[in-house]
């Protein structure tokens, strides 16, 4: 039996900074018609509200597509790159603090999870990891759209939720600058990217990760 303790609302209160990392080695849980699927959080991204140029809420900017960043922590913001990938973030922090944590990729945990999964996301070509090495490819797999955009992850009765999963001070850590934000300014160096080192499904590795140490 696996455990069901669904993540400690303490994490998702913090902010996308001190979460980022602490979301890492957690379960990612997606609820479909075929069953359950099961996942590691293996990568995260950090977008730290109002002041952070690479955030979609820069400068407090509030829309119909940010809006929910400005929620409370705990419930999932989805949305589109390119208009037609979906995005799967966590918001985290205080309600008006525009706090979001986006994954970036995550592993199957048993071969049943890793089945339904390639069901989903269709055959492609190259290495195995490539079912949920990227923020696009994880959200094919776990079939993940907008019409899960506001959903509590925080709640067992949900078709998306985050249960507890490895104890962060046993993970192999390290930050790196964030992925494609080049119009950021003086954001885009920002070692604001967690990743669990020697994981085969970190989508894109630096060559000179900075240790992360958990205070």
């Amino acid at each position: 039996m696996h455990k069901t303790n669904l993540i400690s609302p303490s994490l998702l209160s913090r902010t996308a900074l001190e979460a980022a990392p602490l979301l890492l080695g957690q379960t990612l849980v997606r609820v479909t018609e075929d069953g359950e699927i099961r996942c590691r959080i293996i990568e995260t991204e950090s977008y730290g509200g109002a002041e952070d140029q690479g955030s979609h809420a820069f400068g407090n900017r509030r829309t119909a597509r940010t809006e929910v960043m400005f929620a409370a922590g705990g419930i999932a913001y989805v949305y589109l790159i390119y208009g037609m990938y979906s995005c799967l973030n966590v918001v985290v922090g205080d309600k008006d603090d525009p706090q979001a944590v986006l994954i970036r990729a995550v592993e199957p945990l048993s071969g049943m999870d890793e089945e339904l999964m390639w069901r989903y996301r269709g055959p492609v070509s190259g290495k195995t990891v490539g079912l949920s090495n990227g923020p696009g490819k994880l959200c094919r797999a776990l079939r993940i759209d907008r019409s899960l955009n506001g959903c509590s992850l925080n709640q067992m009765n949900k078709p998306l939720r985050i249960e507890s999963g490895d104890p962060v001070r046993y993970l192999p850590i390290v930050a790196s600058p964030r992925v494609n934000i080049d119009y950021a300014g003086d954001y885009v160096s920002k070692p604001w990217r967690f990743y669990i080192e020697g994981n085969p499904y970190v989508s894109v590795k630096d060559k000179h990760p900075i240790p992360f140490r958990q205070a």
